[in-house]
């Protein structure tokens, strides 16, 4: 099969280009306009291209990057590689199929979260949280849950946005998960009122942590 060039992929991207979904996109702060679904079914086509992935992550463009992280082969990045794309990745969905596509199943994931949490910028520090979120959730062993949730109490309530949901994420985590930490994780929630008036359309939970908290727990017992 002959090889498939970066200019042959930007055309392709161009041509799915959606004015209506940019539009929705650019109010979320991304910056494309290709319809998610067609972009993975262009993905499927081109199944796993490692050198064409960081062809098309070089390029900078919104939709390339994203179709870059479907295609490449999240272990074979290094850990300053990751470092820098995510320092370079600043619009919230290639942020985040970054993190959580790639650095999530990269064997430098722990390092690099170890080293965002702590990390001045509230982007990158936002990442930390992400990957903490889901050491929460599958390899709690090791994290000191007590300092997490004193962290999230101190820090949260003035945290910027991205930041914010990050914590408040994992917040909600760990009273999902935890129930030794449940009442904590509920009264701090309750106290700093976080996304509280977030607006939630019908049937979605909400994102503000008791009820989101609340209602996991609930589907779980089968209530």
């Amino acid at each position: 099969m002959a090889e498939t060039t970066v200019a042959e992929v930007m055309a392709e991207l161009a041509a799915l280009e959606d004015p209506k979904a940019r539009a929705v996109n650019e109010r979320h702060g991304d910056d494309h306009g290709v319809n998610l679904g067609r972009l993975r079914a262009l993905a499927k086509r081109l199944k796993t291209q490692q050198d064409l992935a960081e062809r098309l992550w070089e390029t900078g463009d919104g939709a390339a990057r994203l179709l870059a992280l479907l295609i490449c082969r999240p272990k074979a990045f290094g850990r300053d590689e990751l470092d820098a794309m995510l320092r370079g990745a600043r619009t919230p969905k290639v942020h985040d199929w970054l993190v959580n596509y790639v650095v999530k199943k990269s064997p430098h994931a722990e390092e690099l979260r170890l080293a965002w949490t702590a990390d001045p910028d509230p982007v990158v520090a936002s990442a930390g949280w992400a990957l903490t979120t889901e050491r929460v959730a599958k390899k709690p062993d090791g994290l000191d849950l007590d300092a997490l949730l004193d962290v999230v109490e101190a820090e949260m309530k003035d945290a910027p946005d991205r930041l914010q949901w990050a914590m408040n994420h994992c917040l909600a985590q760990i009273g999902i998960e935890h129930p030794e930490h449940r009442a904590r994780a509920l009264d701090i929630g309750e106290r700093l009122g976080v996304l509280k008036d977030y607006p939630t359309p019908p049937g979605c939970t909400s994102p503000f942590a008791p009820a989101w908290i609340n209602e996991m727990v609930r589907r779980r017992e089968g209530a």
